[in-house]
């Protein structure tokens, strides 16, 4: 599994709670800190993030002797999962994408998106505050109620940590350079997958909008498509019992 982007976001904070339905359906799972992010290292980049991340991926497949995988992927995650399985596809067996980067494009949102815009204002801030965190997250989820104090508070820590901070400038100094735009651009390769997709989107996400959805479903051969109502990008933990049974039925058949 592959976690998002978002100020303070890892593995665990995406995925955790998710952990329990999948071990229970005798799935091996792995949940995966992605360069720059949680207690991996937070390195200077040398490429695209999205090739980065997903070279870091399969070589620590290679290390634990995982030939393939099916790839769970998160907003970033998405972007980060769909580059590995266009440049190492033998490794993917089929890839779940929550909401993804690079592949989605916009039809009737403008860009930057709310979501975006708000993780930009965090993540340039030289003294961010608890507030923007707030504002971030809460844009995130349909239903804002989730967005306690408690829940600001523990995103907050994570996101100001030294190391947290040096990571999402180098992620950010890689999204910006312009010399590897082009390699963030999935959805013009996205007709090369040849794995199996499920493409989930919730239906009031404001990071990634569910008309992005449209290019990559027509283009990637075999793509299928689930929306989630009354949800915003957070689709594994708003709509959990039915995300957990989507995903399991997808890797298990």
């Amino acid at each position: 599994m592959l976690h998002g982007g978002g100020p303070g976001a890892s593995a665990w904070s995406n995925f955790g709670r998710n952990l329990a339905p999948f071990a229970e359906a005798g799935l091996r799972t792995l949940l995966v800190d992605q360069p720059c992010f949680g207690r991996s290292d937070k390195p200077e980049l040398d490429t695209d993030y999205f090739t980065f991340s997903a070279n870091a991926v399969a070589a620590l497949m290679d290390e634990l002797g995982i030939a393939q995988a099916g790839f769970v992927g998160n907003s970033l995650g998405g972007g980060a999962a769909t580059r590995l399985a266009l440049d190492h596809p033998d490794k993917a067996d089929r890839l779940l994408l929550m909401g993804p980067g690079g592949i989605s494009v916009n039809i009737f949102t403008p860009d930057p998106t709310e979501g975006i815009k708000h993780l930009f204002a965090f993540n340039s801030a030289q003294e961010p505050t608890r507030e923007q965190m707030r504002t971030f997250l809460t844009t995130l989820a349909y239903d804002a109620s989730v967005v306690t104090d408690d829940f600001v508070e523990e995103r907050y820590a994570q996101a100001t940590d030294p190391a947290a901070r040096l990571g999402g400038a180098r992620m950010g100094a890689a999204f910006a350079n312009p010399a590897w735009a082009e390699r963030t651009m999935l959805w013009r390769e996205a007709h090369r997958l040849t794995q199996p997709v499920l493409l989930t989107w919730g239906r009031e996400d404001r990071v990634n909008p569910v008309d992005g959805a449209f290019v990559a479903l027509k283009t990637i051969p075999n793509a299928r498509l689930h929306v989630f109502p009354h949800c915003g990008h957070w689709a594994q933990s708003e709509k959990f019992d039915e995300f957990n049974r989507l995903a399991v039925d997808f890797f298990t058949h």
